[in-house]
């Protein structure tokens, strides 16, 4: 099975050896995005509402260079900064997923890059 890269300019680049997705048979498997600005390369201001809706946006830019969408989210992981934020993320998060939710774990994590409140991989099938 071939191992193909995708990569958007409309996705923050990788801060790091990684790829933003790689494609492996019909599965796009994303790398974690963090609430950076594609724009600026500048974290996003705000609370956890505006930095859960820029993750997913970046997702979303990442999913769409692969020919998908979040639509077709089979798995995805949440990692907080602060369970405290679930609620908050979780209202955000279901406007991106309002019918037939992908499978998720969620996690609290010490620290994340940037000192993002929120970061999110996501595992998806391709068109």
């Amino acid at each position: 099975m071939e191992r193909q890269v995708i990569h958007t300019d409309h996705a923050p680049k990788a801060i790091g050896p990684y790829s933003q997705a790689i494609r492996v048979g019909e599965f796009i498997f994303c790398a974690g995005q963090t609430p950076i600005d594609p724009a600026t390369g500048n974290l996003v201001p705000g609370e956890i509402e505006a930095q859960t809706r820029r993750v997913l946006q970046n997702l979303a830019a990442v999913l769409e260079a692969a020919g998908t969408s979040l639509s077709r989210a089979v798995k995805t992981t949440v990692f907080l900064l602060d369970m405290n934020d679930f609620q908050r993320m979780n209202a955000v998060y279901s406007e991106f997923f309002p019918n037939d939710p992908p499978a998720r774990s969620t996690v609290q994590v010490a620290r994340l890059p940037r000192d993002a409140r929120v970061e999110i991989e996501v595992i998806a099938l391709a068109k």
